[in-house]
């Protein structure tokens, strides 16, 4: 949780018309020990790219010429081998934070802005806190603060914040506000979650993996729920990296069919089904998510009839299997996608899943900023 990376550009989210989800197009899309990569590594996907004005940090050269992108937007913008070199320093850099050992400042003079369309506890605390412990100094700034392509357009406030800071994350709705913050901001950008995706996540997720699994590769992982950016981003993963990827989920909910197929011509095992008594059978991992995301409140009660029968319980995970351990990307509303006691199940690692989004993160944010 070693390599040249790649990158691409990719899709602009159109408004919902429904109170189905927009349609997402992109274009391309027990203590751990560090692991290799396999030799076999990731096709190589598109052009960086360019970071706009200001003479500032621009996409780097890779061993084979091509550019390494300078932003993390999408997992697949990176081959096998970079991912696990990030997952490797995570786990590398989280022992030595659990160690209490505070040497490691890398950061130390840098600055971070952080930037809220979408409130949130966990992105917040784990990228400052983050920040904070490897020497940094993060500003928030939330809802109010910018109205990003409201108060003042996406362009120039990714103009203005690279002036005062060195690197950026952002929290949005609509994927094309990161697209266009790592357009033009000369610095990297960091995606923080989009209604797209949610790469962070996903990176945490797999460095759980590692940590309880012993590997990625060749594992099953289920998510039963919404078809939603959580899923896009584990397409994205198993885009790069092999493994068996199931989403069951109720019918008019299924993820992006272009970002399945980007999954599936990698190589990937993917599976969409409606039936999740079914697909958790042999699961390595069952995930689920809320069936209602920020933005999708008003649908609640509707969703909540739809999703009947998709609620992740004991009975679910015993059916899994012995081996299979529950993951939510939290907040979980308990006794609506899953049960307490699932959750509290000594199969859970919803818990370590959490913190490793901070360990995921440092690991991210060492990458981007070469450090």
């Amino acid at each position: 949780m070693a390599a040249a990376a790649i990158s691409g550009g990719h899709l602009v989210l159109s408004t919902p018309t429904s109170t189905r989800r927009p349609q997402l197009l992109p274009i391309h899309p027990p203590s751990a020990r560090p692991i290799a990569a396999s030799s076999a590594s990731a096709a190589r996907r598109g052009v960086a790219a360019a970071a706009v004005s200001s003479p500032a940090a621009v996409p780097s050269t890779g061993k084979d010429g091509k550019q390494v992108p300078k932003d993390f937007l999408h997992i697949n913008d990176f081959d096998k081998d970079t991912i696990m070199k990030i997952l490797n320093r995570a786990i590398e850099v989280k022992a030595m934070i659990k160690s209490g050992d505070r040497s490691f400042q890398p950061f130390k003079g840098k600055s971070m802005a952080m930037v809220f369309a979408k409130p949130s506890m966990r992105t917040r605390v784990s990228f400052e806190t983050g920040f904070f412990l490897l020497g940094g100094h993060a500003v928030y700034l939330g809802p109010d603060d910018i109205q990003m392509g409201k108060r003042e357009e996406t362009r120039d406030v990714a103009r203005v914040l690279s002036g005062y800071n060195d690197i950026i994350m952002a929290r949005v709705f609509a994927h094309q506000d990161i697209l266009d913050l790592a357009k033009y901001a000369p610095v990297p950008v960091i995606n923080g979650l989009t209604d797209y995706n949610h790469p962070c996540q996903i990176m945490a997720d797999a460095l759980t993996m590692i940590e309880h699994i012993g590997r990625i590769e060749n594992t099953k992982v289920v998510y039963v729920g919404d078809g939603n950016n959580i899923v896009h981003s584990w397409l994205l993963l198993a885009a790069v990296i092999p493994f068996h990827f199931v989403c069951a989920c109720p019918k008019g909910f299924e993820p992006d069919a272009k970002t399945v197929e980007i999954a599936r011509s990698a190589g990937s095992k993917i599976e969409i089904t409606n039936d999740p008594k079914e697909a958790v059978k042999g699961a390595d991992v069952v995930y689920t998510d809320v069936w209602a995301s920020m933005g999708q409140k008003e649908e609640a009660e509707y969703r909540k009839q739809v999703f009947q029968g998709f609620m992740v319980d004991e009975a679910l995970m015993e059916m899994a299997g012995p081996k299979a351990f529950l993951m939510h990307c939290l907040p979980a509303e308990r006794g609506v996608e899953v049960t307490d006691g699932a959750i509290e199940a000594p199969n859970s690692i919803v818990f370590p899943q959490a913190e490793n989004r901070m360990h995921a993160q440092n690991a991210i944010m060492l990458h981007v900023l070469g450090a």
